[in-house]
């Protein structure tokens, strides 16, 4: 998986390629695709890469600069998402959509719960509503409760427990 999604971006730009990695530098950690659908795990890690160069560390890259992490964290949330629609599966493209709006939301507010809301949308990944009313609960009263225990419900407490810290070291 880390070599295709390092490799994909290498081959898009030489600017891409820059900003890898040394191969011993590189984190192949798997955060949020354990609680998804297999199938979909290409596609979450690389746009979970996307929202690290945006506002966390990279476990593939090291921008040289703001611009160039941004500009990366926006190939590689386009490339996700498009590796997920490979699949045909609409539904999960518009989850994605929807936790990449939701984060950059948070994001500008300085608010929590990005944690919860990427496990739920992972574990949720293509469900259709069953993730509504948890996303509003934190778009609009800032509560990301419903989203952590739906995570759990469906790919248990320990799996959730482990994507959570392993996202809070990279943030």
């Amino acid at each position: 998986m880390w070599d295709e999604i390092a490799e994909g971006a290498a081959d898009e730009s030489t600017l891409w390629k820059q900003a890898l990695r040394p191969e011993h530098e590189r984190q192949l950690v798997s955060v949020f695709s354990p609680l998804a659908d297999p199938r979909f795990a290409v596609g979450l890690e690389t746009i979970y890469e996307g929202y690290l160069a945006h506002y966390g560390t990279p476990r593939l890259f090291a921008p040289a600069d703001a611009d160039v992490a941004l500009l990366l964290g926006d190939y590689l949330y386009a490339h996700g998402l498009v590796r997920i629609a490979a699949f045909g599966e609409t539904d999960a493209v518009a989850d994605l959509s929807e936790l990449i709006s939701l984060c950059s939301q948070l994001r500008a507010e300085n608010a929590d719960g990005d944690g919860p809301l990427w496990a739920a949308s992972a574990a949720l990944l293509g469900t259709g509503p069953r993730l509504d009313e948890p996303r509003a609960a934190l778009r609009l009263r800032g509560d990301p409760a419903p989203l952590e225990v739906a995570a759990r419900e469906v790919a248990g407490s320990e799996r959730v427990d482990q994507a959570l810290a392993a996202h809070q070291a990279l943030r």
